[in-house]
């Protein structure tokens, strides 16, 4: 299994040198069109940066549904928007019925 991270071509590149599959984008459709095509591929987490997160919500949905792939946003350049820590919310109270 792989791991694929989707982001900004600067900010994402780094990821390369790990032995990620990387992704640079630019626009949330470039982004939506690589989760697209990756979406169900042999990959077990898939990193997202949050600038494109709002983008990809109808996409990121039909991925919940299955076990693979892990999605996990990563903070942009500027810092997180705090996606990441909403999201864990969400899973835990879907998890468990109750937030903690």
């Amino acid at each position: 299994m792989k791991i694929a991270v989707i982001g900004g071509k600067d900010y994402i590149l780094g990821f390369k040198a790990l032995g990620v599959s990387v992704f640079p984008v630019e626009t949330g459709e470039e982004a939506a069109q690589a989760l697209t095509s990756i979406k169900n591929g042999n990959y077990a987490a898939i990193f997202i940066c949050e600038d494109f997160a709002e983008a990809l919500k109808d996409i990121l949905e039909e991925i919940r549904e299955k076990p693979l792939p892990a999605v996990a946003f990563i903070p942009d350049p500027r810092g997180s928007r705090g996606l990441a820590l909403e999201r864990l919310r969400q899973n835990t109270r879907r998890a468990i019925g109750t937030d903690i």
